[in-house]
């Protein structure tokens, strides 16, 4: 691993996890594109290593943060935890068969759905 490397992990890393502590999101629409287009991943591997990062509680203090405010719903997230475990399991199973031009082309076409539907509607 080179020295530019490791530096274009560090600034993708602190970015997603400023945006994930300021808008709740991070791997899917910060470290997986970063990946791909900064690091040359194939989307695969960008969405492997993405999942990898959530392995361990990289969030702790942004969810402190919320709880000092009373944002967090602890019954409703560990009902998400559950099914996200399950979900992650099985989409998993999905992905790796699916190629990865095509996964990318759903990739962006999820993403740009969702900005559309958060910038068009209420």
């Amino acid at each position: 691993m080179s020295l530019t490397q490791i530096l274009l992990l560090l600034i993708i890393g602190l970015f997603a996890g400023m945006i994930g502590g300021s808008m709740g999101v991070g791997g899917g629409i910060v470290i997986v594109p970063s990946l791909v287009l900064l690091m040359g991943f194939s989307q695969h591997e960008a969405q492997g290593t993405s999942l990898a990062v959530l392995l361990f509680p990289v969030a702790i203090l942004g969810v402190i943060n919320y709880y000092r405010n009373n944002y967090v719903n602890f019954r409703f997230a560990l009902i998400l935890i559950i099914a996200f475990i399950i979900g992650s399991y099985f989409g998993s199973l999905i992905s790796v068969n699916i190629p990865e031009k095509i996964l990318k082309k759903i990739f962006g076409l999820f993403m740009l759905l969702v900005s559309l539907r958060l910038l068009l509607f209420k």
